[in-house]
């Protein structure tokens, strides 16, 4: 047989040929390989050390049969973590920006507002802020804990919702964990709770076709949306049925009339926006290419040859380069600048909706003081609901001036003209109810400041607060421990 050298001379096609099926070899070796390590991955996953009961919520317990995932969700509880405006760490924003204390007064907000801190913190939030200082419906507990899906199976999703925060507090102990995204036998993710899935029905669509990669984003937004209490069941409710869009939103909750609370100062019928993230981001360039929040809140890590899903679930700027960096060659000094640049942007323009807003509430309180009538004030409250709720949807999502920053500044660009619409008329107003020009505002530029001139008596708050922890939930504490 001739040496192939010699043949390659007589032949040149052989040597292509060889060239190719060497190429053909490599390539369906390279599969085999990667086969094997997926298959590995898989086998690590579904191979259980003991079964998990159908509503679990206990995180450790499932931490047991996957202690990769669960070692990385008990990072959330890491809370030494800032970035310029957010992060995972106490920050108290009510301090930062005193402003919110005014927009909300009248409301549970204006007593306590602080940054979210990681999942592994949602339910002592709950227990701690003051904002429970006033009744409030089981319904606050929907996306707070893994015992929530167990509940609703024993008690019904309506009959859970009609409870009080306070007849399930001995129940509610385990934070957001496993149970509220995955099915236990398969790990396959999943909805836990109803108003996602009742949402989407509304809206001819089904969710059980929703691809894998779609539900990386959708378990998410079983939460971070905007939703309200509907009706006297106080049963969760996604305003989806004319659109995610904030306009779209706006005319299903004028439809049906919805106010959240009246402003103590001005007497609009303020809509609360709650944190629609998910919403926000569809309007980004990231969700628009189909990366789900997943991706880059919860990056893919390799362990022992075995890759995972982190879950510590936290912000794209504490692990740049095990997030942006897997799509983005920049530097992580380019593209943290890149985030700052935008939410600076986003921020200058929240920062010009609140002094307008403010002023707005203030200047309708003096109208009110001074005689104006109901049929005077009617449009000019009407511009102000509509402009707070503009701003509120922004600033109350966790990373829209991030995620879609040209829809956030179109959003508060129809704020700020709704805003200083309603002061115009109200100029007028004022004007025709003789009071003198121009308007003297109160000293509101601190927290405290603010708070006074609302009305509220925050020592006796805190000492309620106090007594709240000391009594209630120790009480819940001590049932909890006889049922587990």
């Amino acid at each position: 047989m001739k040496p192939i050298r010699e043949l390659i001379k007589e032949k040149p096609w052989t040597g292509w040929l060889l060239f190719t099926l060497t190429a053909i070899i490599v390539f369906l070796l390279g599969l085999f390989a990667s086969s094997i390590v997926e298959r590995r991955s898989e086998s690590m996953m579904l191979q259980q050390v003991k079964p998990i009961n159908e509503w679990e919520p206990r995180n450790e317990v499932w931490g047991e049969n996957y202690p990769r995932e669960y070692e990385t969700y008990l990072m959330t509880s890491d809370t030494t973590f800032f970035s310029k405006y957010a992060g995972n760490g106490h920050i108290d924003l009510l301090e930062k920006y005193p402003s919110m204390v005014i927009l909300w007064a009248g409301y549970a907000f204006s007593r306590d507002y602080n940054q979210a801190r990681g999942h592994y913190y949602s339910v002592e939030d709950v227990r701690k802020t003051l904002r429970t200082g006033v009744p409030q419906p089981a319904t606050c507990w929907t996306c707070k804990s893994t015992d929530v899906p167990r509940l609703m199976s024993e008690m019904g999703v309506a009959n859970f919702y009609k409870a009080k925060l306070t007849d399930l507090g001995a129940e509610v102990l385990n934070p957001i964990g496993c149970q509220d995204c995955h099915d236990p036998k398969t790990m396959n993710l999943r909805i836990t709770r109803p108003a996602l899935v009742e949402a989407f029905q509304r809206q001819g669509k089904d969710i059980t076709k929703a691809t894998h990669q779609e539900m990386r984003s959708l378990v998410c937004a079983q939460c971070h949306v905007e939703y309200y209490f509907k009706g006297e069941g106080k049963y969760l409710t996604f305003p989806w049925d004319d659109g995610i869009s904030v306009e779209a939103m706006e005319k299903y909750y004028d439809e049906i009339e919805h106010v959240d609370f009246v402003h103590a100062l001005s007497k609009a019928p303020i809509i609360k926006a709650q944190h629609p993230d998910w919403e926000l981001a569809q309007f980004g360039i990231h969700a628009q290419r189909g990366v789900s929040c997943a991706d880059c809140h919860m990056p893919y890590k390799s362990e022992g040859g075995v890759k995972f899903t982190s879950h510590h679930v936290v912000s794209p700027l504490k692990n740049i380069s095990g997030s942006c960096q897997v799509c983005h060659r920049e530097s992580e000094e380019t593209l943290r600048q890149n985030v700052y640049d935008r939410q600076d942007k986003v921020r200058e323009l929240l920062d010009i909706v609140e002094n307008s807003l403010v002023k707005a509430h203030i200047e309708a309180k003096i109208a009110w003081d001074n005689g104006a009538k109901e049929e005077d004030m009617k449009p000019i409250l009407k511009l102000i609901r509509q402009a707070q709720w503009r701003w509120d949807y922004v600033s109350a999502s966790i990373g829209g001036a991030f995620h879609a920053p040209l829809e956030c500044a179109r959003i508060l660009g129809n704020a700020i003209q709704k805003s200083e619409l309603a002061r115009n008329e109200l100029t007028k107003l004022l004007i025709k109810l003789n009071v003198k020009l121009p308007i003297q505002y109160p000293d509101v530029s601190t927290k405290e400041k603010a708070q006074k001139y609302i009305g509220l008596d925050m020592q006796k708050l805190f000492k309620e607060k106090e007594e709240f922890l000391k009594t209630v939930v120790a009480e819940w504490d001590k049932k909890a421990k006889k049922n587990y």
